[in-house]
């Protein structure tokens, strides 16, 4: 077996890729990016044996958190900056004060070039974990982390930081080096994982919310104009803000795609008029979008499908954690700024976007907007207007599987309201399905990550509503997986005491038969099943 790789829901017959990842990382890259995830569980033995103080490594905290959303799904393929990645990670390690005796392997080995680091990963991979559950609840934990990662470092990003999350990601990691552990362990610590989950979260939306004010309800245009224009794509907000700056007065006008759509709906960026719309939808439709944008496009994150020609490659930018080989890289200087100004000069080359949709759509319904709604939405659901909330959040893909959730949604009785965020949104957010009294019956709150609204949502109307139990309300989960960042909003939502969440299209293949048992009985975690069948079966729970 040339490599092992089951972290994401394409994982290869759902069981694991082992020749080359249906994501389209290479066996090297999959290799490289195991030996990272080794070196940050030797980093973070040190850290724990050596009991250092997390608040006053602030660098290496950033190195972490950076090196860990490196190897996320479809973020970054470019074996040359992974390489570079474990050598500064070493470098960090073996600075680090420890024990000279009884250290793990992960916190004393060597490599000294690329073959040595092949060489190596071959024996530190997800199997170098005999045990089946052991390794299940490991492996969750660690794409937990992850997710937690991904969210801690957009948050540093806009100047939040919390060293008590940075101290749980080294406790977590260090953790699953250890042999004594039993699996009433790990699932307690996956338990810690999802606690530390929803505290992220609520970092980067006090991060957002602070710089860029709350969202609001927004209606977002999705044709184009005549001018030539830039795609930004991804997650981070900083990264947009910065494009926006350097592109304001030059006629290149900015478009967002996938997760970035949820930018427009606060209040900061309404003031750039060239900052004009969304085009296309989730990130897998990009293989057939991004030829006729004719525009650079800038990934800050994950979401990168490796592209089909040379010619859409030469127009792809990468920053932060993201990297594709071939494709330029925007470092920041040491003050934190990135020049785009290569971006925009390739932009002003190129004819403008071709139009491939019109209309617009509507989101922007995060905690703080639907809260204030919360009058008008309690009424709709005392006088029966309003029958059940269906949480459809979490990730898009590629499988022909997934166009359950576009027909659950066509065919939801008309007075049910689907809650979103994520990607996920793509399949039904283009539908039409009306409003009830006002109330539109798809409310998006936006990233992924903006998952965490959702849940401020649903804790808020149990308290209106005076139960005691969150799951007594209305409110069903019906949720799309596909990466680590959906990973830990699940396992967020369990640490809240959420139960009976269906997880679809299928469920991970790093869950054994044994820990997904223990998923159903102690939180009524199910797959999906027929549109027709999961319909009747929510609505009559």
């Amino acid at each position: 077996m040339s490599m092992f790789c089951y972290q994401c829901q394409e994982t290869a017959g759902g069981k694991g890729c082992t020749m080359r990842g249906v994501c389209g990382k290479t066996e090297e890259v999959a290799k490289l990016q195991d030996l990272l995830i080794y070196t940050l569980k030797g980093v973070s033995e040190r850290v724990i044996q050596g009991k250092l103080d997390v608040d006053a490594m602030p660098g290496t905290n950033r190195e972490v958190i950076n090196s860990l959303f490196m190897t996320i799904t479809n973020a970054n393929f470019d074996d040359g900056s992974i390489e570079a990645q474990i050598k500064r990670m070493l470098s960090i390690r073996d600075g680090l004060t420890a024990p000279t005796e009884g250290l793990h392997d992960a916190a004393t080995f060597t490599v000294s070039d690329r073959t040595s680091m092949l060489e190596k990963a071959a024996d530190v991979g997800v199997l170098s974990t005999e045990n089946e559950d052991v390794r299940s609840l490991r492996e969750m934990i660690i794409y937990g982390v992850k997710g937690m990662a991904a969210y801690a470092e957009h948050a540093a990003n806009l100047g939040k930081t919390d060293d008590t999350i940075s101290a749980f990601i080294y406790e977590a990691l260090a953790a699953t080096l250890d042999d004594a552990l039993t699996a009433d362990d790990l699932v307690a610590l996956t338990l810690k994982t999802g606690e530390y989950g929803v505290k992220t979260m609520a970092l980067l939306d006090e991060a957002n919310t602070s710089k860029y004010g709350s969202p609001e309800i927004t209606e977002v245009n999705i044709g184009v104009r005549q001018n030539p224009a830039i795609l930004i794509s991804g997650h981070d907000l900083a990264d947009l803000e910065q494009l926006l700056e350097q592109t304001k007065g030059t006629g290149v006008d900015v478009y967002t795609h996938g997760e970035m759509l949820p930018a427009h709906y606060y209040p900061f960026f309404k003031k750039y008029d060239n900052f004009v719309g969304n085009y296309g939808g989730s990130w897998w439709r990009q293989v057939d979008e991004f030829g006729p944008f004719h525009g650079p496009i800038l990934f800050t994150t994950n979401c990168i499908v490796p592209p089909r020609s040379e010619e859409i490659r030469a127009r792809i930018f990468t920053t932060g954690s993201s990297g594709y080989p071939g494709c330029r890289h925007i470092d920041p200087d040491e003050h934190g700024k990135k020049d785009f100004s290569e971006v925009i000069a390739l932009a002003k080359t190129l004819p403008a976007p071709e139009e491939i949709e019109s209309g617009s759509i509507v989101g922007g319904f995060a905690h703080n907007q639907v809260l204030a709604l919360a009058d008008k939405v309690v009424e709709a659901v005392k006088s029966g207007a309003i029958r059940k909330f269906f949480v459809m959040a979490g990730c898009d893909g590629r499988m022909k599987s997934r166009e359950y959730y576009t027909e659950f949604a066509k065919k939801l009785p008309a007075d049910t309201v689907i809650l979103t965020a994520g990607c996920a949104k793509y399949r039904y957010n283009k539908l039409g399905l009306g409003d009830i009294g006002g109330i539109p019956r798809v409310l998006d709150a936006g990233q992924c990550n903006d998952s965490y609204s959702l849940a401020v949502i649903a804790m808020k109307l149990q308290e209106v509503f005076g139960l005691d139990d969150i799951n007594k309300l209305p409110i069903a989960f019906n949720i799309a997986w596909y990466e680590q960042k959906a990973v830990i909003v699940l396992l967020a939502l369990l640490y809240l005491g959420v139960k009976n969440i269906h997880l679809g299209p299928t469920l991970p293949g790093f869950l054994s038969p044994n820990v997904a048992k223990v998923l159903v009985e102690k939180f009524g975690i199910a797959g999906i099943g027929t549109v027709e069948d999961d319909i009747d079966l929510f609505l009559n729970a």
